[in-house]
Protein backbone atom coordinates (compact mmCIF):
# COMPACT_ATOMS: atom_id res chain seq x y z
CA UNK A 1 0.00 0.00 0.00
CA UNK A 2 1.08 3.42 -0.86
CA UNK A 3 2.19 5.47 2.60
CA UNK A 4 0.49 8.59 2.21
CA UNK A 5 -0.22 11.77 5.05
CA UNK A 6 -3.85 12.19 5.99
CA UNK A 7 -5.69 14.30 4.11
CA UNK A 8 -8.83 16.09 5.34
CA UNK A 9 -12.15 15.19 4.09
CA UNK A 10 -10.94 11.18 2.66
CA UNK A 11 -11.62 9.90 6.40
CA UNK A 12 -15.30 10.86 5.73
CA UNK A 13 -14.76 9.24 1.62
CA UNK A 14 -13.16 5.95 3.06
CA UNK A 15 -15.53 5.59 5.80
CA UNK A 16 -18.48 6.03 2.99
CA UNK A 17 -16.94 3.44 0.43
CA UNK A 18 -16.12 0.95 3.38
CA UNK A 19 -19.50 1.16 4.53
CA UNK A 20 -20.70 0.81 0.83
CA UNK A 21 -18.68 -2.39 -0.14
CA UNK A 22 -18.90 -4.19 3.27
CA UNK A 23 -23.05 -3.77 2.94
CA UNK A 24 -22.60 -5.60 -0.15
CA UNK A 25 -20.22 -8.78 0.83
CA UNK A 26 -20.98 -8.50 4.54
CA UNK A 27 -23.76 -11.40 4.40
CA UNK A 28 -21.46 -13.68 2.53
CA UNK A 29 -21.12 -16.89 3.87
CA UNK A 30 -17.93 -18.97 4.63
CA UNK A 31 -19.15 -21.45 2.79
CA UNK A 32 -21.48 -22.50 0.18
CA UNK A 33 -25.22 -24.71 1.00
CA UNK A 34 -24.74 -28.09 -0.41
CA UNK A 35 -27.47 -27.44 -3.02
CA UNK A 36 -25.46 -24.35 -5.04
CA UNK A 37 -22.13 -26.20 -4.07
CA UNK A 38 -24.20 -29.22 -6.19
CA UNK A 39 -25.51 -27.03 -8.86
CA UNK A 40 -22.38 -24.56 -9.44
CA UNK A 41 -20.70 -24.11 -11.87
CA UNK A 42 -22.36 -25.66 -14.78
CA UNK A 43 -19.92 -24.53 -17.42
CA UNK A 44 -16.56 -23.10 -18.28
CA UNK A 45 -15.20 -21.00 -15.54
CA UNK A 46 -13.47 -18.15 -17.31
CA UNK A 47 -10.81 -15.28 -15.76
CA UNK A 48 -10.56 -12.19 -17.13
CA UNK A 49 -7.23 -10.48 -17.30
CA UNK A 50 -7.02 -6.53 -17.96
CA UNK A 51 -3.64 -7.05 -19.68
CA UNK A 52 -1.38 -8.62 -22.00
CA UNK A 53 -0.11 -12.21 -21.48
CA UNK A 54 2.93 -12.20 -19.41
CA UNK A 55 1.67 -9.83 -16.99
CA UNK A 56 1.34 -10.70 -13.82
CA UNK A 57 -2.14 -11.00 -13.32
CA UNK A 58 -1.62 -13.31 -16.55
CA UNK A 59 0.78 -14.98 -14.88
CA UNK A 60 -1.14 -15.66 -11.64
CA UNK A 61 -4.28 -16.24 -12.97
CA UNK A 62 -2.75 -19.22 -15.28
CA UNK A 63 -0.92 -21.03 -11.67
CA UNK A 64 -4.52 -20.97 -10.06
CA UNK A 65 -6.91 -21.64 -13.13
CA UNK A 66 -5.32 -25.71 -13.09
CA UNK A 67 -6.36 -26.07 -9.65
CA UNK A 68 -9.62 -24.33 -9.44
CA UNK A 69 -10.65 -25.94 -12.18
CA UNK A 70 -10.53 -29.40 -10.15
CA UNK A 71 -12.16 -27.70 -7.24
CA UNK A 72 -14.82 -26.27 -9.75
CA UNK A 73 -15.00 -29.66 -11.47
CA UNK A 74 -15.34 -27.69 -14.89
CA UNK A 75 -12.42 -26.08 -17.10
CA UNK A 76 -11.11 -22.65 -15.70
CA UNK A 77 -9.56 -20.39 -18.64
CA UNK A 78 -7.82 -17.42 -18.48
CA UNK A 79 -8.92 -14.23 -21.17
CA UNK A 80 -6.62 -11.19 -21.71
CA UNK A 81 -8.30 -8.37 -23.06
CA UNK A 82 -6.08 -5.97 -22.59
CA UNK A 83 -6.43 -1.92 -23.35
CA UNK A 84 -6.94 1.15 -21.90
CA UNK A 85 -4.57 0.93 -19.01
CA UNK A 86 -6.77 -2.03 -18.10
CA UNK A 87 -9.98 -0.61 -18.29
CA UNK A 88 -11.45 -2.69 -21.49
CA UNK A 89 -11.08 -6.16 -19.17
CA UNK A 90 -12.52 -4.52 -16.57
CA UNK A 91 -15.68 -3.04 -18.28
CA UNK A 92 -16.16 -7.06 -19.97
CA UNK A 93 -15.79 -8.30 -16.81
CA UNK A 94 -18.31 -5.42 -14.63
CA UNK A 95 -20.80 -6.17 -17.53
CA UNK A 96 -20.39 -9.90 -17.70
CA UNK A 97 -23.69 -12.31 -16.43
CA UNK A 98 -23.47 -12.22 -12.59
CA UNK A 99 -23.51 -16.04 -12.52
CA UNK A 100 -20.18 -16.71 -11.02
CA UNK A 101 -18.92 -17.89 -14.22
CA UNK A 102 -16.72 -14.62 -14.79
CA UNK A 103 -14.15 -13.77 -12.47
CA UNK A 104 -11.49 -10.56 -12.80
CA UNK A 105 -8.66 -10.80 -11.65
CA UNK A 106 -7.93 -7.09 -9.89
CA UNK A 107 -4.91 -5.57 -9.15
CA UNK A 108 -5.39 -2.76 -6.83
CA UNK A 109 -3.19 -0.14 -8.55
CA UNK A 110 -5.19 -0.05 -11.19
CA UNK A 111 -8.83 -0.51 -9.89
CA UNK A 112 -8.28 1.82 -7.47
CA UNK A 113 -6.84 4.59 -8.86
CA UNK A 114 -9.30 4.16 -11.97
CA UNK A 115 -11.68 6.78 -10.26
CA UNK A 116 -9.50 9.44 -9.69
CA UNK A 117 -7.68 9.23 -13.67
CA UNK A 118 -10.67 9.19 -15.41
CA UNK A 119 -13.95 11.61 -16.43
CA UNK A 120 -15.96 9.12 -17.93
CA UNK A 121 -15.51 5.55 -17.09
CA UNK A 122 -17.49 2.95 -18.07
CA UNK A 123 -17.48 1.04 -14.67
CA UNK A 124 -17.02 1.37 -11.27
CA UNK A 125 -14.53 -0.49 -9.19
CA UNK A 126 -16.98 -0.31 -6.15
CA UNK A 127 -20.45 -0.13 -7.65
CA UNK A 128 -19.44 -2.96 -10.58
CA UNK A 129 -17.94 -5.22 -8.65
CA UNK A 130 -18.03 -7.47 -5.75
CA UNK A 131 -14.89 -8.67 -4.05
CA UNK A 132 -14.12 -12.98 -3.49
CA UNK A 133 -10.45 -13.06 -2.17
CA UNK A 134 -7.25 -11.49 -2.15
CA UNK A 135 -4.59 -14.47 -3.71
CA UNK A 136 -1.70 -12.19 -3.39
CA UNK A 137 0.65 -9.48 -2.95
CA UNK A 138 3.45 -8.08 -5.46
CA UNK A 139 5.68 -5.39 -5.72
CA UNK A 140 7.16 -3.21 -8.49
CA UNK A 141 10.62 -3.34 -9.03
CA UNK A 142 12.71 -0.40 -10.38
CA UNK A 143 15.03 -1.55 -13.13
CA UNK A 144 17.58 -0.17 -15.43
CA UNK A 145 19.33 -0.94 -18.79
CA UNK A 146 22.74 -2.68 -18.08
CA UNK A 147 24.41 -0.25 -19.83
CA UNK A 148 23.46 2.58 -18.09
CA UNK A 149 26.11 3.74 -15.16
CA UNK A 150 23.96 3.32 -12.18
CA UNK A 151 23.74 0.33 -9.81
CA UNK A 152 21.19 2.08 -6.70
CA UNK A 153 18.05 3.55 -6.10
CA UNK A 154 20.49 6.51 -5.43
CA UNK A 155 22.93 6.69 -8.27
CA UNK A 156 19.53 6.88 -10.38
CA UNK A 157 18.18 9.84 -8.60
CA UNK A 158 22.25 11.48 -8.52
CA UNK A 159 21.93 11.03 -12.31
CA UNK A 160 18.28 12.59 -12.75
CA UNK A 161 19.33 15.40 -10.74
CA UNK A 162 22.14 16.23 -12.51
CA UNK A 163 20.23 15.68 -15.65
CA UNK A 164 17.18 16.51 -15.07
CA UNK A 165 14.67 15.26 -17.59
CA UNK A 166 17.04 13.07 -19.48
CA UNK A 167 16.14 9.94 -18.39
CA UNK A 168 13.00 8.03 -19.55
CA UNK A 169 11.42 5.88 -17.47
CA UNK A 170 8.97 3.22 -18.99
CA UNK A 171 5.61 2.22 -17.80
CA UNK A 172 2.32 -0.22 -19.00
CA UNK A 173 0.55 2.87 -19.65
CA UNK A 174 -0.52 6.55 -18.73
CA UNK A 175 -2.45 5.84 -15.26
CA UNK A 176 -1.12 2.36 -14.73
CA UNK A 177 0.30 1.12 -11.39
CA UNK A 178 4.12 1.41 -13.11
CA UNK A 179 3.17 5.32 -13.80
CA UNK A 180 1.72 6.10 -10.49
CA UNK A 181 5.09 4.25 -8.86
CA UNK A 182 6.82 6.36 -10.84
CA UNK A 183 5.41 9.77 -10.08
CA UNK A 184 5.39 8.66 -6.16
CA UNK A 185 8.98 8.00 -6.58
CA UNK A 186 9.59 11.37 -8.10
CA UNK A 187 7.78 13.40 -5.03
CA UNK A 188 9.63 11.12 -2.53
CA UNK A 189 13.14 11.93 -4.33
CA UNK A 190 12.67 15.02 -5.81
CA UNK A 191 13.75 13.51 -9.54
CA UNK A 192 13.00 14.55 -12.58
CA UNK A 193 12.10 12.01 -15.10
CA UNK A 194 10.40 11.54 -18.18
CA UNK A 195 7.49 9.34 -18.43
CA UNK A 196 7.63 6.68 -21.81
CA UNK A 197 3.81 5.13 -21.44
CA UNK A 198 3.99 1.77 -23.31
CA UNK A 199 0.71 -0.66 -24.33
CA UNK A 200 1.36 -2.88 -21.03
CA UNK A 201 3.76 -4.04 -18.72
CA UNK A 202 5.56 -6.64 -20.41
CA UNK A 203 6.09 -4.25 -23.45
CA UNK A 204 7.51 -1.83 -21.16
CA UNK A 205 9.76 -4.58 -19.59
CA UNK A 206 10.92 -5.01 -23.12
CA UNK A 207 11.57 -1.05 -23.83
CA UNK A 208 14.25 -1.08 -20.98
CA UNK A 209 15.72 -4.49 -22.03
CA UNK A 210 16.14 -3.13 -25.49
CA UNK A 211 17.40 0.15 -24.18
CA UNK A 212 14.73 2.25 -25.70
CA UNK A 213 14.26 3.66 -21.88
CA UNK A 214 16.91 3.89 -19.29
CA UNK A 215 14.54 2.79 -16.49
CA UNK A 216 11.44 1.49 -15.71
CA UNK A 217 9.30 1.02 -12.81
CA UNK A 218 8.01 -2.98 -13.93
CA UNK A 219 6.45 -5.54 -12.17
CA UNK A 220 8.39 -7.92 -10.61
CA UNK A 221 6.72 -11.06 -11.94
CA UNK A 222 7.22 -9.52 -15.53
CA UNK A 223 10.61 -8.56 -15.15
CA UNK A 224 12.21 -11.27 -13.04
CA UNK A 225 13.27 -13.34 -15.87
CA UNK A 226 14.85 -10.37 -17.67
CA UNK A 227 16.81 -9.73 -14.87
CA UNK A 228 18.02 -13.30 -14.09
CA UNK A 229 19.36 -13.42 -17.91
CA UNK A 230 21.34 -9.87 -17.28
CA UNK A 231 19.40 -7.83 -20.02
CA UNK A 232 18.16 -5.39 -16.91
CA UNK A 233 19.60 -4.40 -13.05
CA UNK A 234 17.60 -4.40 -10.81
CA UNK A 235 17.65 -1.37 -8.42
CA UNK A 236 15.14 -1.76 -5.89
CA UNK A 237 11.78 -2.86 -5.02
CA UNK A 238 8.79 -0.95 -3.83
CA UNK A 239 7.48 -3.15 -1.02
CA UNK A 240 8.08 -2.67 2.37
CA UNK A 241 10.48 -5.36 3.17
CA UNK A 242 12.78 -7.38 1.00
CA UNK A 243 11.64 -9.79 -1.60
CA UNK A 244 12.57 -14.03 -0.71
CA UNK A 245 13.14 -14.38 -4.34
CA UNK A 246 15.37 -11.38 -4.58
CA UNK A 247 17.11 -10.56 -0.94
CA UNK A 248 19.91 -8.56 -2.35
CA UNK A 249 17.84 -5.80 -4.16
CA UNK A 250 17.29 -3.27 -1.40
CA UNK A 251 13.66 -1.43 -0.95
CA UNK A 252 13.25 1.71 -2.38
CA UNK A 253 12.35 2.92 1.35
CA UNK A 254 15.45 1.56 3.01
CA UNK A 255 17.62 2.87 0.59
CA UNK A 256 17.31 6.53 1.69
CA UNK A 257 13.54 7.40 0.54
CA UNK A 258 11.17 6.24 3.46
CA UNK A 259 7.72 6.85 2.92
CA UNK A 260 7.91 5.02 -0.84
CA UNK A 261 6.11 1.65 -0.79
CA UNK A 262 3.80 0.22 -3.51
CA UNK A 263 2.18 -2.92 -2.68
CA UNK A 264 0.13 -4.53 -5.71
CA UNK A 265 -2.86 -6.44 -4.15
CA UNK A 266 -3.96 -8.97 -6.66
CA UNK A 267 -7.29 -10.20 -5.70
CA UNK A 268 -10.30 -12.10 -7.58
CA UNK A 269 -13.93 -9.96 -8.11
CA UNK A 270 -17.71 -10.74 -9.95
CA UNK A 271 -20.10 -8.92 -11.31
CA UNK A 272 -22.12 -7.32 -8.90
CA UNK A 273 -25.58 -9.08 -8.27
CA UNK A 274 -23.48 -12.34 -8.25
CA UNK A 275 -24.89 -14.00 -5.58
CA UNK A 276 -23.82 -14.58 -2.12
CA UNK A 277 -24.52 -18.39 -2.23
CA UNK A 278 -21.70 -18.45 -5.28
CA UNK A 279 -19.14 -15.90 -4.25
CA UNK A 280 -18.70 -18.02 -0.74
CA UNK A 281 -18.64 -21.28 -3.26
CA UNK A 282 -15.63 -19.30 -5.30
CA UNK A 283 -14.36 -18.26 -2.11
CA UNK A 284 -14.00 -21.18 -0.55
CA UNK A 285 -12.27 -22.87 -3.62
CA UNK A 286 -9.65 -19.59 -4.07
CA UNK A 287 -8.83 -20.25 -0.39
CA UNK A 288 -8.14 -23.72 -0.67
CA UNK A 289 -5.83 -23.42 -3.86
CA UNK A 290 -4.11 -20.40 -2.63
CA UNK A 291 -3.07 -22.25 0.66
CA UNK A 292 -1.87 -25.37 -1.53
CA UNK A 293 1.58 -25.66 -0.94
CA UNK A 294 2.58 -25.99 -4.43
CA UNK A 295 0.84 -22.88 -5.62
CA UNK A 296 2.65 -20.83 -3.35
CA UNK A 297 5.87 -22.47 -4.16
CA UNK A 298 4.94 -21.11 -7.73
CA UNK A 299 3.73 -17.80 -6.64
CA UNK A 300 6.85 -16.91 -4.74
CA UNK A 301 8.81 -18.47 -8.00
CA UNK A 302 7.06 -15.19 -9.66
CA UNK A 303 7.48 -12.79 -6.27
CA UNK A 304 4.46 -12.82 -5.24
CA UNK A 305 3.70 -13.40 -1.73
CA UNK A 306 0.30 -16.01 -1.76
CA UNK A 307 -2.00 -15.13 0.26
CA UNK A 308 -5.81 -15.41 0.39
CA UNK A 309 -8.72 -13.57 2.63
CA UNK A 310 -12.55 -13.12 3.19
CA UNK A 311 -14.61 -11.41 1.09
CA UNK A 312 -14.51 -8.37 3.29
CA UNK A 313 -11.26 -8.19 3.98
CA UNK A 314 -10.40 -7.92 0.34
CA UNK A 315 -12.76 -4.77 -0.23
CA UNK A 316 -12.15 -3.41 2.74
CA UNK A 317 -8.37 -3.14 1.49
CA UNK A 318 -9.29 -1.77 -2.03
CA UNK A 319 -11.56 0.74 -0.55
CA UNK A 320 -8.87 1.75 1.80
CA UNK A 321 -6.49 1.97 -1.89
CA UNK A 322 -9.01 4.16 -3.58
CA UNK A 323 -8.91 6.90 -0.61
CA UNK A 324 -5.07 7.12 -0.37
CA UNK A 325 -4.34 6.68 -4.37
CA UNK A 326 -6.59 9.89 -5.02
CA UNK A 327 -4.14 11.97 -3.30
CA UNK A 328 -1.48 11.09 -5.38
CA UNK A 329 -3.23 11.77 -8.50
CA UNK A 330 -4.39 14.92 -7.95
CA UNK A 331 -0.74 15.94 -6.47
CA UNK A 332 0.45 14.83 -9.67
CA UNK A 333 -2.14 16.49 -11.71
CA UNK A 334 -2.84 13.14 -13.40
CA UNK A 335 -6.29 12.94 -15.55
CA UNK A 336 -7.02 11.10 -18.33
CA UNK A 337 -10.01 11.50 -20.95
Amino acid sequence: MVQTAPVAGFATARLTMLGGLVGLVGLVPLAASDAWAQGFPTRTVRIIDAFPAGGAGDVIARILSPRLGEAFGQTVIVENRPGAGGNIGAEVAAKAPADGHTMFMGVSVVLAPSRSLYANLPYDALRDFMPVSRVGTGAYLLASHPSLPVKSVKDVVALARAKPGALNYASGGIGSGQHLAGELFKSRTGSALTHVAYKGGPPAVAAVAAGESEIGFVTVTAGLGQVNAGRLRALGVSSPQRLPSMPNVATVAESGYPGFEVTPIFGLYVPTGTPKEIIATLNAAVRKTVDNAEVRDRLAAQAVVAGSSTPEELGRSLAEEIAQWTKVIKAAGIRIE
